[in-house]
């Protein structure tokens, strides 16, 4: 009785522990991850730069820590600090186009398809007075500077996601050979062959989501910046940024360079905006086409719904840095299953 009391008291302060600490890391919890992926993902470059260096661990990991805040921080840092003052730009010149609507709607609006006619009904309205212009600007503009203001916080929260993810990477840089015996003996206890196939397997899955996401992202950035600068559209580095940052998400560069026509278009640009409608569908949004099924060649194949899932559920559940920490958790899950199940199935064949 006395030994079940005993082993009983250890299974409970142990569970205490267990909780009291991921309740102490749960606000963490999203930055720990997502620390963990880059350092697994930029690992070559850092081994390189650790044998340049001397094998000297603290060193080398203040040169990947300058790099990350080169890469990743300052850009964040130029999109955050721009965002607020884009979106009240972009505020007033729809309150000015508003203004300026000829008292018709045009054929094109009209031929619409399903909301032609709530669009030129929405058009006459307000060009009739003022008034009534303004209470339909109202209706619009107070849901509009809402969104706007959550795409500024997200951002903002973001920038100091980065922050953190930043200070934690410097840790795993400068310990992480140690970690990674921890962890492949903790594994090879728990699991052993299996467990360490699986998180081979995991590591793997890793590195190739992440190049596809952070190498299709920087292509279709590239390739946006040479457009919006062509174009001639307004503040081009930041679309270009918000590119980078949305092309996670299927259709969030054709909500950028589809934006920034429309934009030139209402400014008398016509040829431009066409030309930007054009690179835009041809060039921007072929990149992931064709760039990210290169990239990711070598890992597991993400479906589209759950690239949209683990941007959106992971935005949800970890903020900013959730649009790129969502799909590769999904891909690591969907992979381990996969593999499980194929493990699975050879046993059952072999057993027939």
């Amino acid at each position: 009785m006395m030994i079940n009391l005993n082993q009983i008291t250890r299974i409970s302060l142990i569970a205490l522990l267990i909780i009291g600490c991921a309740s102490v890391l749960r606000p963490f919890m999203a930055a720990i991850l997502f620390a963990a992926i880059i350092c697994l993902f930029t690992w070559p470059l850092y081994h390189r730069v650790w044998q340049s260096l001397g094998k000297r661990d603290t060193l080398a990991a203040i040169v990947m820590t300058l790099l990350l805040l080169i890469s990743l921080i300052l850009p964040m840092a130029y999109l955050a600090a721009n965002l607020a003052e884009s979106a009240a730009m972009l505020l007033n010149e729809m309150e000015k186009v508003f203004h300026n609507l000829q008292p018709l709607a045009p054929d094109w609006v009209r031929s619409l398809p399903l909301i032609g006619d709530q669009a030129t009904d929405f058009w006459e309205r307000a060009t009739v007075s003022h008034d009534e212009l303004m209470k339909l600007l109202q209706q619009y503009y107070e849901p509009m500077r809402a969104f706007s203001l959550q795409a500024v916080q997200l951002v903002a929260g973001g920038f100091v996601q980065l922050l953190l993810v930043v200070f934690v990477a410097f840790f795993f840089y400068r310990d992480g050979m140690r970690l990674a015996a921890n962890v492949i003996a903790m594994v090879r206890r728990l699991g052993g062959a299996l467990g360490e196939e699986m998180l081979l397997l995991s590591c793997n899955t890793v590195k190739g989501v992440m190049l596809g996401i952070f190498g299709t992202a920087l292509a279709q950035a590239a390739v946006a910046l040479v457009g919006f600068l062509c174009a001639g559209a307004p503040m081009p580095l930041l679309l270009a940024l918000a590119t980078f940052f949305l092309s996670a998400i299927p259709v969030g560069p054709p909500l950028i360079w589809g934006g920034t026509a429309l934009w030139l278009f209402s400014h008398g640009e016509h040829g431009w905006a066409i030309f930007l409608a054009l690179y835009g569908l041809l060039a921007i949004s072929s990149v992931d086409n064709v760039v990210k099924p290169i990239l990711i060649s070598h890992s597991s194949h993400l479906p589209v719904l759950l690239v949209v899932l683990g941007v959106l559920g992971g935005a949800l559940a970890f903020g900013f840095i959730g649009i790129f920490l969502g799909p590769t958790l999904l891909a690591v899950g969907l992979t381990l299953i996969t593999h499980w199940i194929a493990l699975q199935n050879k046993k059952a064949h072999e057993t027939l």
